[in-house]
């Protein structure tokens, strides 16, 4: 029975363990609570105002949004503002962002208009701590310089931001290397993440059991649902954020 008991006592400990967040400090969180993001700047449904470009930044501005945005890297290993993982849907282009130098991708207009794929420096520029930054680094097959470029653009920004990722080894290397920043864990139920993943390493990310290598300071979580472990997670000390919501029964439910 001692025994038993034991054992159990065991898991549950190594099981805290795992999902232990490291908690952030009220001055890291003091900047983005009750704030809300424009997910990839405030754009318009019809496409007018096209997501992650300079003029839905602006709109966010205007209207006192924080801005969420999405950094991959190009070809010669530019920093560009761009969330999908081929340009066909916003560009109507073959291929990826990492496939074309900058100087190609600038010439895709984004969607019907006039604007086109930003540097990240571009958007820094423009924001210029007006409103605080959600940064999410997309995984590729560079992490490291998509890391290291990112940084080296934030060590001298003077606005409020944090990064997120749904790649545990991008929190961990803020972690390492940069853990004066916020950084969250990106995650949503593990069935959802079967589309992209293997059955394990979705099961794994979806419950946050990945907390062991990141320790992130904040889990954003998909909007629909919270799985037991996420929920604990919360509890051990991780900031809350939710995405994305456009109904505020949302929030008010998280």
């Amino acid at each position: 029975m001692y025994l038993l008991l034991l054992i159990l006592l065991c898991l549950v400990l190594l099981l805290i363990f795992c999902l232990k967040p490291e908690k952030p400090s009220n001055e890291q969180v003091k900047p983005f609570y009750h704030q809300n993001f424009a997910h990839r700047g405030l754009h318009t449904r019809d496409g007018l105002v096209p997501e992650n470009s300079l003029l839905a930044f602006r709109k966010a501005i205007q209207h006192n949004y924080g801005i969420e945005l999405d950094l991959q890297l190009s070809k010669d290993s530019q920093l560009v503002v761009f969330h999908d993982d081929t340009l066909e849907r916003v560009c109507g282009v073959a291929g990826r962002a990492v496939d074309y130098t900058y100087e190609e991708l600038r010439h895709f207009p984004l969607g019907d208009t006039s604007e086109q794929i930003p540097l990240f420096s571009d958007v820094l520029s423009l924001v210029n701590g007006k409103v605080p930054l959600l940064i999410e680094l997309k995984t590729g097959e560079r992490n490291e310089v998509l890391c290291q470029e990112c940084l080296r653009f934030l060590a001298t920004y003077q606005g409020d931001y944090c990064i997120e990722s749904f790649d545990p080894s991008i929190v961990r290397w803020f972690r390492l290397h940069a853990p004066h920043i916020l950084r969250g864990q990106l995650s949503m139920p593990p069935h959802k993440l079967c589309k992209q993943l293997p059955q394990i390493p979705a099961f794994l990310l979806g419950n946050v059991l990945t907390n062991v290598k990141a320790r992130p300071n904040f889990i954003a979580y998909d909007k629909t649902s919270r799985p037991l472990l996420v929920r604990l997670a919360y509890s051990l000390g991780a900031m809350r954020m939710v995405w994305t919501v456009r109904d505020t029964d949302c929030i008010r439910a998280f």
